[in-house]
């Protein structure tokens, strides 16, 4: 696919089953369109035998069986919820307003390759960044025989709803780590002037990753704000605020319409 590579390797995932559920279903439509994936990749580092990289509140409910997909409730705060207070859009505003407006560099020549190695142990903890943010964003998280984690419960936040996953190489594709900025959107907006070293770290950046639902993130591709945004309305708010953040953090450029959509999406936060 064009701008962005996969690599799903054997990475956690869920099968074709599914049960039902009396939650509420996720909000609103997707928007915008989409070119190629950000996906996710293998996570072979390992940690102790005794970590199980537990994730959550710890209760014992039982999870839906790998695969299934349950539509979220609006219960406790989450991925679902609004997350901006007055002040703090005004401030990411403020952000926003730093950013340069300019128009989209060609990416004939982009690759994902010139963003390094995939999932590297950047912080340098014994892990790979994939399975860090698996290990942050799942909940129920069993990774018994060090970092890889084999299964867990995503309350994903592109949709809404609530996926079991399970590692395998046939099922990989259910759960993926999206680059919220994607890699080639960054690419046409400043990094193809960056060193090697600066698009390595900002690939692996965890504050740029999020587990999300992996036909999602197939349908996002390389979209910004202005073509894609999350079919959870709740969590835009979130979204476009981390887009923010990132491209102020590296010096990255928006379009105009992109800064437009930016502004609208943070006049919805709550």
């Amino acid at each position: 696919m064009a701008g962005c590579s996969a690599d799903f390797g054997d990475s956690l995932a869920g099968g074709a089953s599914s049960t039902s559920s009396s939650l509420t279903p996720p909000a609103g439509p997707t928007s915008g369109s989409a070119q190629a994936t950000e996906s996710s990749g293998r996570g072979d580092e390992q940690r102790p035998a005794h970590d199980k990289r537990a994730v959550g509140d710890g209760t014992s409910s039982p999870a839906p069986h790998p695969g299934a997909v349950q539509k979220r409730g609006g219960g406790r705060g989450g991925v679902g919820q609004k997350t901006s207070s007055s002040a703090e859009t005004v401030r990411l505003r403020g952000v926003l307003a730093t950013l340069e407006v300019k128009g989209r560099a060609p990416k004939n020549n982009y690759r994902r390759a010139e963003f390094g190695q995939r999932w590297k142990d950047v912080d340098r903890n014994g892990c790979d960044q994939r399975n860090d943010v698996l290990a942050r964003d799942l909940q129920q998280v069993e990774a018994p025989k060090g970092c890889k984690v084999l299964r867990g419960v995503l309350q994903d936040p592109y949709t809404g709803q609530v996926i079991a996953f399970q590692r395998g190489q046939r099922t990989s594709s259910a759960v993926q780590i999206d680059h919220v900025v994607a890699l080639a959107d960054a690419w046409q907006k400043g990094a193809q002037q960056w060193t090697p070293e600066k698009r390595e770290l900002f690939a692996n950046d965890k504050q740029n990753l999020l587990a999300v639902d992996g036909p999602s993130n197939m349908q996002k591709g390389a979209g910004d704000a202005a073509t894609w945004l999350p079919r959870n309305k709740a969590f835009r708010c979130r979204y476009v605020s981390i887009q923010i953040e990132v491209k102020a953090k590296y010096g990255l450029w928006v379009t105009s319409a992109e800064r437009d959509a930016m502004d609208r999406e943070l006049g919805r936060c709550t």
